[in-house]
């Protein structure tokens, strides 16, 4: 019913001696000589301040401004963990982590979520759950730094339970598994796994920790293993396989890696091992002989820019040769620009040697080494190191000679062809692209798994499958949201793709890129500024202005836009 202004009717509260008081909604009419009175509707249900607001109308008065009436006491930014939380209750992370709840459990879940939200310490993470809904949607949010380093252990104990779990998820007999492995560096010197060794984050003189990611054909993470900082590639391969085969229970799997991670020894292994096949690609010693031995004809890509052929230093395996003449032209831009850059500081050096600032061989030798070795150059020059002499020049066959490989590379596999064809072969190699991609999401402010300042080996290891967890929920919530982000959704337009040529956007994403907008004209996200548009819904606790001592409190959330909307639907498109 709607109430406005209505002389004839009014709110009538009429006392009760052992009950609160009735409100009731009455007419009043005159008939013939009296007026007689009408219960229109019996709103004691209603609060007495409800009551009198409906009094106020009805007698044609204004109403108070609502701050008048109500104080916000305290407000929480609520969308993002909405979002995130629901995301997780679609992905069942609570019983993929254990069966049972239990705190422990909800813990591990509040900091799965915390991460994808605003990773920080796990301190500053106990000191933030005042912030956001986050600990109340766990139940949490009296939990300090020190449970949370107890439930890591918790979480580290069922690692291999819960591999298990996502493996029989997402990895099927006889598909394809991706592998590749990165590093992280670590704060301070006291934790085991922490060695000098090949850095991927470009620090110097920090201690690191290497880990393999594997994953399905669509880059979805499965399991975590985590190594010693100086673990060379190859030397993890096999714990990999052990893992499929024994853990996850695969009779038949498909590995993909790249040529550092497979190698040859890996192959020889691998073949040992019944129902593991494997794609990976050729070094380019290997494919310089092929080149000089006349198995690799640089005339057939005038036709074409893929051949599959056979060679008999490689029995039983299909070799096919690629050359994508985008990646010729970066490559050869780039050597130039080393090139040159190398000679400008060999002929400063030359000159230092000229006017008598350099005049022994061994220290115009360690002068001449530093600008070597900083651009990595040292097999395109002739150098000439004497007492008070020094020349050089650069080995323009050599440079000519390794220009033929330019965008040039060659796939290997022992799959049979008609199993898996030659175009899919490639594109099932560049799929690696996948586990890049989600190296790059974890060492990024998305999900910050460096810098690494735990200690003990336990809990790097627990860290480390931590932020698995985190990506794993990321990952699928970002396929939910590929069509508010600036992510590609037509599927098709890669599986159509030349294997060879450079990945390309569909029209459609490039036109979200250039436009920044959706086609409905509002703005496209990436996955971090979309969890800020979703933070703007907040949790608001209010209270009566002239509340009584014991009054309670109520809450109200900020009403979403239609963006925010959108987004918080789409978290139920996740499917497993």
């Amino acid at each position: 019913m709607a109430l406005g202004y209505n002389q004839s009717m009014y709110i009538d509260i009429v006392p009760n001696r052992n009950s609160p008081p009735a409100i009731l909604l009455r007419e009043s009419t005159r008939e013939g000589g009296r007026i007689v009175k009408r219960t229109l509707a019996n709103l004691s249900s209603l609060s007495r301040e409800q009551a009198e607001s409906i009094r106020a109308v009805l007698k044609g008065e204004p109403l108070a401004p609502v701050d008048s009436l109500f104080e916000v006491v305290r407000s929480r930014t609520h969308g993002a963990v909405q979002a995130i939380g629901q995301a997780m209750q679609r992905l069942h992370l609570g019983p993929l982590l254990d069966s049972k709840p239990s705190r422990q459990r909800d813990l591990v879940l509040a900091m799965i979520a915390a991460r994808v939200r605003d990773p920080q310490s796990k301190l500053a993470t106990s000191r933030s759950w005042d912030h956001s809904t986050l600990g109340e949607w766990f139940g949490v949010a009296d939990a300090d730094e020190h449970e949370l380093y107890g439930a890591l252990d918790w979480l580290l104990e069922r690692q291999d339970k819960i591999e298990r779990r996502l493996a029989r998820r997402h990895l099927a007999e006889g598909g394809r598994v991706l592998y590749d492995l990165s590093s992280s560096y670590l704060e301070g010197s006291h934790c085991p796994l922490g060695r000098r060794g090949y850095s991927r984050d470009g620090k110097k003189g920090k201690l690191q920790v290497n880990y393999g990611l594997l994953t399905d054909d669509r880059g979805c993470p499965v399991s975590i293993s985590v190594f010693a900082g100086n673990t060379s590639d190859p030397q993890t391969l096999m714990d990999q396989v052990d893992s499929l085969q024994g853990r996850f229970d695969l009779q038949s799997v498909i590995l993909v890696g790249d040529r550092g991670m497979i190698s040859q020894k890996q192959i020889e292994a691998l073949d040992k091992r019944s129902g593991v096949d494997w794609i990976t690609a050729l070094k380019n010693g290997a494919i310089r002989k092929l080149v000089d031995t006349g198995a690799i004809q640089m005339d057939l890509f005038d036709e074409r820019n893929l051949f599959e052929f056979s060679d008999p230093a490689y029995p039983g395996e299909r070799l096919i040769v690629c050359r994508n003449p985008s990646l010729a032209t970066l490559r050869g831009e780039k050597r130039n620009a080393l090139l040159e850059a190398t000679t400008r500081e060999l002929e400063t050096v030359q000159r230092m040697v000229a006017s008598g600032r350099l005049k022994a061989a061994d220290k115009i030798g360690v002068r001449v080494g530093k600008v070597i070795n900083k651009y990595k150059m040292a097999k395109h020059f002739e150098l000439d190191i004497q007492e008070g002499q020094f020349h050089f020049q650069v080995n323009a066959a050599q440079v000519a000679e390794e220009a033929t490989l330019d965008g040039l590379y060659v796939i290997r596999t022992a799959v049979p062809r008609e199993h898996l064809s030659t175009d899919d072969t490639v594109r099932h190699y560049k799929s690696l692209s996948q586990v890049e991609a989600a190296f790059r999401s974890l060492k990024s402010d998305d999900l910050k798994i460096r810098p690494i300042y735990h200690y003990t080996e336990d809990r790097v290891r627990a860290h480390l499958f931590l932020c698995m967890l985190a990506y794993y929920v990321k990952w699928h919530m970002t396929e939910a949201w590929r069509p508010l982000l600036f992510a590609d959704t037509e599927r098709e337009h890669r599986a159509q793709a030349d294997p060879v040529a450079p990945a390309t956007r569909s029209d459609a994403a490039l036109e979200k890129v250039a436009t920044k907008t959706l086609d409905d004209g509002t703005p496209a996200h990436s996955f971090r500024t979309l969890l800020n548009e979703l933070s703007t819904i907040v949790r608001n606790t209010c209270r009566r202005r002239h509340h009584e001592a014991e009054e309670p409190t109520f809450e109200l959330d900020t009403k979403p836009n239609a963006k925010q909307r959108a987004a918080l639907d789409r978290i139920n498109d996740i499917r497993l």
